[in-house]
């Protein structure tokens, strides 16, 4: 299947867009997370274009994306305004389905829970990454008590078992270590970028196509923690879904562990939860198994927009 890249403006940068698929089928948008490119999704691309519109981006400071300048233009309200700009350039008003990774579910919660995307957001496909305002939520839940009183709280939601959170910090070391200053930079400098594909192949078993950007996908990227992580644990909101959300939770995720999908009733309503037997970097291990998932959700909340108006807006390149 041909790819076709384009080019869309979304205020202070320049996105590079990757569109495969028939014109006419179902869109899926999938996003990256972190220190990856679009790159990462090419496998469960394969597996899906010939029988939908697959689009994939790089993230603003990944691939061949623009970086901004400072480090607050990396804050999930602009990550989602990115968001926006790709979805209006390539599905136009047509509703279409999403998928995040990693860095890239958590900032496509912020589009999952704003009323802005209902009705164009069909259905919601998280893998490995949390909503950072439930997860903040449920942390000082945790950190108040294991629900043992009948007290109703202003953000009620069912609680993971009792230490939960101190097992969840265990595996987030990495994030306090991408808060310090230098340090993080120094580490992907001096080799971390160049033996990143060994370590996926020693933790993950999986050997990754080299990626030119991977140095500037690591060190723009640390803006993703810098810019997000504190101002959502000091002061999270409240989130609720508007669409159908299933978790794909890979239960021997190094960085992400299961707890943080479960309990989410409140915030999301009725929801999906798939376990396998995987790690992080499952959409390069499996991702067969990683599409006929996503496969599945999709074809259960399908929804046909005929006459809907065709993409235009901002892209450049080869037409959508």
């Amino acid at each position: 299947m041909i790819r076709d890249t384009l080019s869309v403006e979304a205020g202070d940068v320049r996105l590079a867009v990757y569109v495969s698929g028939p014109r006419d089928a179902p869109p899926i948008v999938l996003v990256h997370g972190y220190p990856d490119s679009a790159a990462v999704w090419e496998p469960v691309r394969a597996q899906l274009d010939a029988r939908y519109r697959v689009i994939a981006y790089d993230v603003r400071g990944a691939g061949s994306s623009e970086a901004p300048v400072t480090r607050h233009a990396y804050r999930l309200d602009r990550l989602a305004a990115d968001f926006a700009a790709v979805a209006d350039a390539t599905c136009g008003a047509r509703p279409f389905h999403l998928v995040g990774h990693d860095w890239g579910s958590i900032q496509s919660w912020e589009a999952v829970t704003d009323p802005a995307f209902k009705g164009r957001i069909v259905s919601y496909t998280s893998i490995s990454g949390p909503c950072l305002d439930h997860a903040s939520f449920g942390l000082r839940d945790e950190s108040e008590g294991n629900g043992d009183d009948d007290t109703q709280t202003a953000h009620p939601i069912t609680k993971p078992p009792f230490g939960s959170s101190v097992r969840q910090t265990l595996k987030s070391w990495y994030i306090f270590f991408f808060h310090l200053p230098w340090l993080p930079e120094l580490m992907w400098r001096a080799g971390g970028a160049r033996l990143w594909p060994l370590w996926l192949r020693v933790t993950e078993r999986v050997r990754p196509a080299p990626d030119p950007a991977q140095m500037r996908n690591a060190i723009n990227g640390l803006n993703l923690y810098r810019a997000n992580f504190i101002d959502k644990l000091l002061r999270p909101r409240a989130r609720h879904a508007h669409a159908p959300v299933q978790f794909i939770v890979p239960l021997r995720d190094r960085y992400v562990g299961p707890p943080l999908s479960l309990g989410l009733e409140c915030w999301l309503g009725a929801y999906e939860r798939t376990e396998i037997d995987a790690g992080h970097w499952v959409v390069l291990r499996e991702p067969d198994r990683i599409a006929a998932s996503i496969e599945r959700f999709v074809e259960r909340h399908r929804t046909d927009c005929g006459g809907c108006a065709a993409p235009t807006l901002n892209a450049r390149g080869a037409g959508v």
